[in-house]
């Protein structure tokens, strides 16, 4: 099994969820499901992973994009989440995906004398001693000079000396669709477009679920010994549907955060502020900075939620209080929102609701997971799996994850040594073959492979030069996109890197598209219509003041998958 996720694959899978019996169907295709289906694939279970939209299509391609151990939660006591957190950061970095996660340094701005600094640097020193600095450099003190030098950005009086210290970062939206892809190289199903429209029972238990293929509208029936909810923010809307009652419930954070280009901002690092209600980041990501994030509730859409001017606003009132040169609404190439499926607590304020996950029996034969963050995602599909395991017949391995690496790690540092003679033996520069190790890993080859025969598919996408255009090709052949969308804004992330949004070249996109997907002029045509519909109402909600408003304007874009129209509010 390769992983392959293609149009073959997807039709093979489809039977098979139909005509084969299984220990475990997971329901949700982002980070945690992906790793549950990855966990009890490697476990020796028979696993069959659905998504109603994209993999990684909520949640987590909306994130900070952050592997790191919430220095924060030191300051709210949660050792145990930051310890936990550092260790699987180096696994990512170390093990697991060091061709998706990468080390970022962060300059922290001092700004009180006297008791700041030994203070942070207490909490940074038992960052570094929980495992902080294992593989990445420990903190570094700097004065203001020193700080200005390496953030030369930066208003003189903002500051009167830094620390600098290291984290991790990966593109979130390709490892969790890597996770999915090693999953089903596992042996795991995996189905994007595929929607749960209710539970079978046997007696009092939970014996499966019932499913729509939203592409075609065919349904059919998924035997399994256990299900997990691994839903996110949806974790209610599908305890309801199962009948059960939840232990927990779950409430939505909206999450935005702002692309600028890397000129906007001259620094050598990223910066972590304090704001009166938690933290702002300044996170490097290629020729662009990530600035985030706000932590508010939201009760709207759930598939869409959308960024007001409020929010936009209130990034660069706080980035600006700190920046020397201001940065302007004209500066922003890119706004995402997303929601963090927060454990609902007695806190009022979602920025002090504890980041720890939590794993419940909803009923005989399914368990509900949620809560948590990106970078444990690992230690809470283990959860999930041993949760589910008296459900299931026979003994159950132990979780082996930890030891499991990612499609693409295998062979990537001897690939990194050699990036000079692969670019030489495919015509094109170094720096490109480092770009695609960093996105594929040891899958280069496939991917370039797809332009045997077609040197065309080695250009640059037109109006989107970051991207070679057999990546397209590659994310329809292998990589489970579907739609223009899923290729825009997940399998490359051109929706929030270029300030047309996707919007410029989203017909020479389309038709690379078609060529593996089998569309004719007028499904081009629509997916194009479809996708400008979505940034143009994205561009709209970031110009209404409250969310009310700005949920109206963006739900005014009709789905990309169509037959999710009705279940697109919560």
């Amino acid at each position: 099994m390769n992983g392959r996720l293609g149009p073959e694959d997807r039709t093979r899978n489809w039977r098979r969820l139909g005509d084969e019996e299984f220990d475990v169907v997971v329901i949700g295709g982002g980070v945690t499901g992906a790793g549950v289906a990855l966990d009890a694939a490697t476990r020796g279970l028979r696993v069959a992973l659905v998504e109603a939209r994209d993999l990684a299509s909520g949640t987590s391609s909306r994130s900070s994009k952050l592997f790191h151990g919430g220095l924060r939660y030191l300051e709210q006591l949660e050792f145990s989440l930051v310890r936990e957190a550092l260790r699987e950061r180096e696994l990512m970095l170390n093990r697991i995906a060091p061709h998706l996660v990468k080390p970022v340094s962060f300059l922290y701005p001092l700004t009180k004398r006297v008791v700041e600094r030994p203070y942070t640097a207490a909490g940074l020193f038992l960052y570094d001693t929980m495992g902080g600095a294992r593989s990445v450099p420990g903190q570094k003190h700097l004065s203001r000079a020193g700080a200005l030098r390496m953030v030369p950005a930066l208003k003189r009086n903002a500051l009167i000396g830094g620390i600098r210290y290291y984290d991790a970062q990966a593109d979130d939206a390709r490892h969790t669709m890597m996770l999915a892809r090693t999953a089903a190289r596992y042996g795991a199903v995996v189905m994007n477009s595929t929607r749960v429209s209710g539970f079978l029972r046997d007696a009092d238990r939970i014996a499966g679920v019932r499913v729509e293929d939203v592409e075609t509208g065919a349904e059919t029936e998924v035997r399994a010994q256990a299900v997990i909810n691994a839903t996110g923010v949806w974790t209610d809307e599908l305890q309801a549907l199962s009948g059960g009652r939840g232990q927990f419930r779950v409430r939505a954070s909206k999450g935005v955060h702002i692309v600028v280009p890397k000129d906007r901002i001259v620094s050598e690092t990223g910066m972590i502020l304090r704001t009166e209600k938690s933290v702002l980041f300044v996170i490097p990501w290629g020729s662009h900075w990530i600035i985030g994030t706000t932590d508010t509730d939201w009760h709207l859409d759930l598939a869409h939620p959308a960024a007001t001017k409020a929010d936009i606003d209130y990034l660069l009132e706080h980035v600006n209080e700190v920046l020397a040169t201001p940065l302007k609404h004209e500066d922003i190439e890119g706004v995402y929102a997303g929601l963090r499926p927060l454990l609902a607590g007695e806190s009022e304020e979602t920025s002090k609701l504890s980041r720890e996950h939590a794993v419940a029996r909803v009923a005989p034969g399914l368990v509900a997971i949620a809560g948590g963050k990106y970078t444990t995602y690992r230690v809470m599909a283990a959860d999930a799996v041993d949760a589910i395991s008296p459900d299931l017949t026979g003994r159950v391995a132990r979780s082996i994850t930890d030891r499991v690496p990612l499609l693409g790690a295998d062979g990537y540092h001897a690939l990194v040594n050699q990036a000079d003679q692969l670019a030489a033996e495919h015509g094109l520069h170094p720096y490109r073959i480092r770009h695609l190790l960093d996105r594929y890993g040891s899958e280069i080859h496939d991917v370039l492979a797809v332009a045997q025969g077609r040197p065309e598919l080695l250009k640059p996408i037109p109006e989107a030069p970051n991207y070679l255009q057999a990546e397209v090709v590659y994310a329809c052949s292998h990589e489970g996109a579907l739609h223009l969308e899923d290729i825009l804004t997940r399998r490359t992330r051109i929706s929030i890197e270029y300030p047309h949004r996707g919007v410029e070249c989203a017909e020479p996109v389309a038709r690379l598209a078609a060529e593996v997907l089998g569309w004719d002029e007028e499904q081009i045509s629509r997916e194009v219509e479809l996708y400008v519909k979505r940034v143009e109402a994205e561009r709209a909600s970031q110009t209404e003041p409250d969310d009310q408003s700005a949920d109206e304007r963006r739900s005014a874009a009709p789905e990309a998958r169509e037959r999710l129209e009705e279940t697109t509010r919560s």
